[in-house]
């Protein structure tokens, strides 16, 4: 839509010529200059697929559910660019009550994200997570006609195949890898027809170009893990690509946090294991917006999660806990997880893996891994544990300081 132009009086005439050409057949109609030769042809090629424009059922095939949605997610080679998306388009998309879409090659809608109100619209006509919007499938419709011709395409009101969207407008830009070309999908903006503005298809033009060097790298920057380390330390070290970051105690937490849940976590729930009950979601997405600087496209949002590869001390500790291996854990475990946080979660990951560690020693019955344990920096207070030692062997000349400390624990608990 040009800026300026009269919104009624175009759709008026949209319908109009929509009823004449799927009634009448009448390309010449369409073709006469009412018309954009770009639906034009996505009408005839709708058409073709057999694509009805009063369906009683759904505008689009709801193709991915559950597991296989997730899947897709992760093997379209976007992931890394989604939270570039919504920083460039994001804004636009709230202040609009727009929809923020992208799709995988396919049609395929992975990333539906918007205002909960134009959500429940849009669930109506099947615009959700899962479902195929490509032109075969669905009609003309900005998403399927910007991946049937390859460039950017704005789609308003009745030039909608289907009449059900005749209510929308949306503007869509295939994504590219920058290296090869490959198509990888496209971004869209949709919304109420009224919401219609001229500069929506520039808006997701730029945004596509600006995350195809992202998605040309895309390979390449998860090839290597994002490697966390913090155990016995406050603060965290985190190694991405070349670079080394000495994370804040906040953000180390943050990271921990994101680390242990892979699956991602919401704002609320981050207060939660942050802040406890008293924990404020604004709060949380300061922080977290002040994280993405440092991290980039390696934090997605909605929900936070952490992308790629993962290697951290704390969770291979925790692997080979699970595994039994008390050698090992013990060998990795060089100190208590962000011993001074005293964040909800955080202490309850450490309290956990302390007592994965020590049970995996003591259920080991080896007096040198014992030891071991209680001349690491978590078991050195372990009066228990060092009970247990001097038990087994009473009068060992090797275990006189360990017993001269366990004489001075008893001293001060009685």
């Amino acid at each position: 839509m040009e800026a300026g132009a009269d919104v009624s009086a175009r759709q008026s005439l949209l319908r109009r010529v929509h009823e004449t050409f799927f009634t009448d057949a009448a390309d010449a109609r369409a073709e006469s200059g009412s018309l954009r030769s770009v639906i034009a042809a996505s009408w005839r090629r709708s058409r073709r697929a057999g694509v009805e424009p009063e369906a009683a059922s759904g505008c689009a095939p709801h193709a991915l559910a559950g597991d296989e949605l997730g899947e897709r997610r992760r093997a379209s080679g976007l992931e890394g660019a989604v939270p570039i998306l919504r920083e460039l388009l994001g804004a636009q998309a709230r202040d609009a009550h727009h929809l923020l879409i992208v799709t995988d090659p396919a049609g395929h809608l992975l990333w539906v994200e918007g205002d909960r109100t134009t959500r429940r619209l849009a669930e109506r006509i099947s615009l959700v997570p899962g479902a195929l919007w490509s032109e075969s499938a669905a009609g003309t419709n900005a998403m399927g006609t910007s991946l049937a011709v390859d460039h950017a395409v704005q789609v308003f009101s009745a030039e909608h195949v289907r009449a059900s969207l005749h209510g929308w407008t949306c503007a869509a830009a295939p994504l590219h890898d920058a290296r090869t070309g490959t198509l990888m999908g496209c971004v869209d903006l949709t919304g109420p027809a009224n919401t219609v503005h001229p500069h929506s298809l520039a808006l997701v033009s730029a945004a596509a170009v600006a995350v195809g060097g992202v998605l040309a790298s895309g390979g390449q920057r998860w090839a290597r893990p994002m490697i966390v380390r913090a155990l016995g330390t406050d603060n965290a070290v985190l190694t991405l690509s070349d670079r080394e970051l000495a994370l804040s105690r906040r953000h180390s937490e943050i990271v921990v946090l994101l680390a242990s849940h892979p699956d991602g976590l919401s704002a609320e729930q981050l207060a939660l294991e942050l802040f406890g009950e008293s924990g404020k979601p604004v709060s949380v997405r300061a922080e977290l917006s002040r994280l993405r600087r440092l991290l980039g496209p390696a934090l997605d949002a909605d929900p936070y999660r952490l992308l790629g590869p993962i290697e951290a001390d704390f969770l291979e500790v925790g692997s080979r806990v699970a595994q039994g291996a008390a050698g090992a854990a013990l060998e990795r475990y060089t100190g208590p997880l962000l011993p001074r946080s005293q964040a909800p979660g955080i202490a309850e990951l450490r309290l956990g893996l302390d007592a994965g560690v020590r049970g995996t020693v003591l259920r080991s019955r080896e007096d040198d891994l014992l030891k071991s344990w209680l001349q690491s920096p978590a078991g050195r207070d372990d009066l228990p544990a060092l009970q247990l030692l001097l038990s087994r062997r009473p009068g060992d000349p090797t275990l006189a300081m360990l017993g001269r400390h366990a004489a001075r624990l008893l001293a001060e608990v009685r």
